[in-house]
């Protein structure tokens, strides 16, 4: 009798180490699956102006989450910096910029850079405090316009389009400045100023031509331009990566995302036509 009891207790511990030892397996294959999961999340770095570049970074962050990427939107208080940033290795990619201020900056700096994809148009615009159209501009009036290369041509063929003044003809690479003016019927001055000081200086101008970016950060209406360009400008803001990295998986998950039609209806809901794809 007692052999048949011993037996029963022998047995019954024998099965408990079996299951113990099976449940001590599942807890070390979901560590080890726990770890693995948290070794393949990479953290991608992407320099970013503040709006409405990092809005739309914010808004696809969770994607890229669940892809095991990371995001970190980096914002400098000089946008000028996101360039050396890049150069430098401190991000690995930026967004806030279109293809002729790239080629500019490149050609003078000597940047390695190569364009990831094509994102959005932020459509630049003739704002005003003191008129009503741009029809109402006064002989002698005085606008302000960017003084980047790129954006100062860019504002200089808004008003030609438009009737406004005429430029020089044979003008290449998207530059031009008030010297390249060949028609100025209303005797226009121009005040070249950094485009982030325009909307502070409406005021004192009979209008100036700004970047929508520019003025969504100062809390002013894109919808109360005067003029703008069309949906086929140029000036497409871009993702730029070094080059040689436009293949990394993680940059191809970030363009992707940003090509979504999730992005396109969060453009059109939040900014309507300020914003618009170019994708």
């Amino acid at each position: 009798m007692n052999k048949k009891v011993l037996a029963i207790f022998t047995s019954v511990f024998l099965i408990a180490g079996v299951f113990t030892g099976c449940s001590s397996n599942k807890q070390d294959s979901s560590k080890t699956n726990d770890s693995s999961n948290k070794k393949s999340e990479v953290t991608l770095k992407v320099g970013a102006s503040l709006t409405p570049h990092s809005e739309i970074l914010e808004h696809i962050k969770p994607k890229l989450k669940e892809e095991g990427i990371n995001l970190e939107i980096v914002n400098l208080d000089d946008e000028a910096q996101l360039n050396p940033a890049l150069d430098e290795k401190q991000i690995d990619a930026n967004y806030f910029q279109h293809l002729p201020y790239l080629e500019s900056v490149a050609k003078e700096k000597g940047y390695d850079f190569e364009v990831a994809g094509k994102i959005h148009i932020e459509p630049i615009g003739f704002y005003s405090n003191k008129i009503k159209s741009i029809n109402d501009l006064k002989d002698g009036d005085t606008i302000g316009i960017p003084n980047d290369s790129s954006n100062e041509y860019r504002a200089l063929a808004l008003l030609e389009k438009n009737g406004i003044i005429k430029l020089k003809s044979g003008l290449a690479n998207y530059s031009a400045t008030p010297n390249d003016i060949a028609e100025n019927p209303k005797n226009l001055k121009f005040i070249e100023a950094d485009a982030a000081q325009l909307p502070r200086s409406l005021d004192d101008l009979a209008g100036a031509i700004i970047n929508t970016n520019i003025i969504l950060d100062a809390k002013i209406d894109p919808e109360t331009a005067l003029i703008r360009e069309s949906g086929d400008s140029p000036y497409a803001n871009i993702v730029v990566v070094r080059k040689g990295d436009k293949d990394r998986p993680e940059i191809k998950a970030l363009i992707a995302a940003l090509t979504s039609d999730d992005v396109k209806s969060f453009l059109k809901e939040k900014y309507g036509s300020a914003v618009v794809p170019a994708f």
